[in-house]
């Protein structure tokens, strides 16, 4: 998937699939505020940390770890060791939520430039797509039905480029996807216009 994406970079925390509600919310959230430093970080995507009906742990988990440590790298008084090894603090300035169920919406995004990276970023995790396959599979099978023509490359066609598809159509596009946006506090923006003065 990193390669498909043309990621340079990447970090692998190496938390267990499904049990990231094991993990203590304050290492999640000091690892992550400790990257958005390091790397400066000033935009994110995460699922929602206010999203309704989401199942997963790791999303919901992840999700409150993230818009926390968005908030706390910029701050001077948060894991000041940090400050000892040279960082600084380092606000995320925008953030891009979505969730599983109903949301926030104000921001559509037009995809279809990158459609086709997404697909093949998709068509990369092959151990969650065999795993959502076989599950649909068995759910159907309790059904006494099947799907003769599904394969991974047609439940990723289903599962992932309708829905895209279908957020598109009601935006007027061809891809689209939807997000909670959530961008720089501009609350002081015309104080400071009409108030500083150079260093």
């Amino acid at each position: 998937m990193i390669r498909a994406l043309g990621l340079t970079k990447v970090f692998d925390l190496s938390y267990r699939n499904h049990r990231m509600d094991d993990i203590a919310p304050t290492e999640l959230r000091a690892r992550l505020i400790f990257l958005f430093r390091l790397l400066k970080v000033d935009t994110i995507f995460s699922y929602d940390p206010w999203g309704h009906y989401e199942e997963n742990p790791d999303h919901y988990v992840t999700a409150r770890a993230v818009e926390a440590a968005c908030w706390m790298s910029g701050g001077k008084l948060d894991l000041p060791e940090h400050f000892a090894a040279g960082l600084q603090p380092h606000s995320v300035s925008e953030k891009y939520y979505f969730a599983r169920g109903p949301q926030l919406v104000n921001r559509v995004v037009d995809i279809a430039p990158t459609f086709e990276t997404k697909l093949a970023g998709i068509r990369a995790c092959r151990t969650m797509i065999d795993h959502m396959v076989k599950d649909l599979e068995t759910s159907l099978a309790e059904r006494k039905l099947r799907l003769p023509a599904l394969s991974n490359i047609e439940f990723i066609k289903q599962a992932f480029q309708q829905r895209d598809a279908n957020i598109g159509k009601r935006h007027g596009l061809e891809y689209a996807e939807e997000f909670h946006y959530i961008g720089p506090d501009s609350s002081l923006q015309r104080y400071i216009e009409q108030n500083a003065v150079p260093l």
